[in-house]
């Protein structure tokens, strides 16, 4: 019996055996990954070791070759299984902002909630505002993407994230694209976002973020999660020699 609705007793995200092949490459050698409701899970390694298929993989944009994905207790490679529903669920916050040049910020945090939540626009604005308040961009509503600094884009495209109100953020390295001086404005935004209970799953290049901010880090190469455990143990004590290897150059 497959099951529709959420269960909220349930892991937010699992993972049972995921694997991903480009052709002959394989990307993810079979993953297993639990994240409970408001926890914020890490994940780093090196280029090219998967992070961000398997980010992808959560929500569909890359279909996995095998496995299990269960969201909310969701199995969401059933066919049966509603997507879009699913992914209504699931807030992703990119590399780049991916955000509608042609639009005023407002209307690019509107847009979906009256398109897919079937919103009225007074509502939907109402929501875009408040959201805006949250990452301290009220004074960009009629702004349009090509006036802000990337990291105010990278907040906006948050913001729309929140809009839609998820149970989670899938974040696939949200300060890669950014000057160095803009990044602390969208790490303090998320860091607000995980203090106030959301489950957030971060792939990330920021160790002081998954040291403080983090409830686990995940450490991935070649496929495989190498090594994982509580962020301030991980990176001062890694027991595997390429963690190690890795954290050497990083820290």
């Amino acid at each position: 019996m497959t099951r529709t609705t959420p269960d909220p007793s349930a892991p937010t995200i699992e993972i049972r055996g995921l694997r991903k092949s480009f052709g002959d490459l394989e990307v993810l050698k079979g993953i297993d990954l639990t994240i409970q409701k408001s926890e914020v899970v890490c994940v780093i390694g090196p280029s090219g070791s998967g992070k961000s298929t398997l980010l992808r993989s959560v929500n569909l944009l890359e279909q996995p070759t095998g496995g299990e994905i269960r969201i909310e207790g969701i199995d969401i490679l059933d066919p049966d299984a509603d997507i879009d529903a699913v992914r209504t669920r699931i807030g992703m916050v990119f590399q780049q902002f991916n955000l509608f040049p042609h639009m005023s910020v407002l209307r690019n945090l509107t847009i979906a909630q009256e398109k897919v939540l079937k919103r009225k626009p007074a509502e939907a604005q109402q929501i875009a505002r408040d959201m805006l308040a949250r990452v301290g961009l009220s004074d960009k509503e009629s702004a349009h993407p090509a006036q802000l600094s990337g990291g105010q884009m990278q907040r906006v495209a948050i913001a729309r994230s929140l809009a839609m109100n998820p149970d989670m953020m899938l974040f696939d390295e949200p300060t890669s694209a950014l000057d160095p001086e803009l990044v602390g404005e969208v790490l303090s935004v998320m860091k607000d976002l995980a203090q106030s209970g959301m489950t957030m799953m971060v792939v990330t290049h920021e160790m002081g973020f998954a040291r403080e901010v983090g409830d686990r880090l995940i450490f991935m190469d070649g496929g495989v999660i190498v090594e994982e455990g509580e962020p301030r143990e991980v990176l001062a004590n890694p027991k595997h020699t390429r963690t190690q290897a890795f954290l050497s150059k990083v820290l």
